[in-house]
């Protein structure tokens, strides 16, 4: 005889939230202890239902970053947080993942999809789609610690993605050339372009290209600067 799993639905759109309510009603396995839409007190009602698993909408980190993940895992013990209806984005499957989410399902998941996630995740599995598990595997890889004296791009705030970002934007690659070369959708290039614009505080692609080209050519000198200091035997500054 399988574990009931008891589960909380927390989605704002009702049409979502009364379709995964039919689709947990016919699973044996599952057990649906509340559903409710996003408020400023809804934790309070989660907390009280005391669910093994939280089913959250597409609105989940947007409504309020990781603050509600973070409140009802502290005061749920071993609480499970699976995202529903997502889009292939990795930005947000990572953030997802560091919000502590162990259950990714995409929006075209179909039924049977999302009852074997539940189950999964009832049983102690992280399942995320496929097609996503590359991008863990890539996050993972870009922040090993770097060689000394090797970092990958001058150091201007940037994540590894988003330097990968501007190494391509110097080779003149539009947004579809970009995404074909980093397997991306072209809207999540968009994204990336746009976060680096207002990180660096630039107006266009070309001056992305030349911020950092500047500030490469900065430390480049001040290498060179460096080098001949320690050539000389005179001590380097504290």
């Amino acid at each position: 005889m399988r574990k009931i799993s008891d589960v909380f639905l927390l989605a704002e759109n009702r049409l979502l939230r009364e379709a995964l309510i039919r689709l947990l009603g016919k699973r044996n396995e599952v057990r649906v202890v509340g559903a409710n839409t996003y408020s400023p007190s809804v934790h309070h009602e989660i907390i009280a239902a005391r669910p093994q698993i939280i089913l959250l909408d597409s609105s989940g980190l947007a409504f309020s970053g990781a603050a509600l993940i973070t409140t009802l895992r502290a005061a749920i013990r071993n609480l499970r947080i699976v995202m529903v209806d997502m889009d292939p984005d990795e930005d947000v499957f990572l953030n997802a993942i560091r919000s502590g989410v162990v259950g990714y399902i995409l929006k075209d998941a179909s039924a049977v999809e999302v009852a074997a996630t539940i189950r999964s995740v009832a049983a102690g599995r992280a399942v995320c789609p496929p097609s996503l598990c590359m991008t863990l595997f890539r996050c993972i890889e870009q922040h090993r610690p770097a060689p000394a004296g090797n970092s990958l791009r001058p150091d201007l705030g940037l994540s590894r993605r988003e330097q990968e970002m501007v190494e391509l934007l110097e080779q003149r690659l539009t947004n579809k050339e970009i995404a074909l070369r980093l397997n991306l959708s072209e809207q999540t290039v968009k994204n990336h372009v746009h976060h680096i614009l207002r990180k660096l505080g630039a107006s266009n692609r070309f001056g992305i290209v030349q911020l950092c080209q500047n500030k490469r050519a900065i430390e480049d000198v001040n290498s060179l600067e460096m080098n001949s200091i320690r050539s000389r035997g005179i001590a380097e500054p504290v």
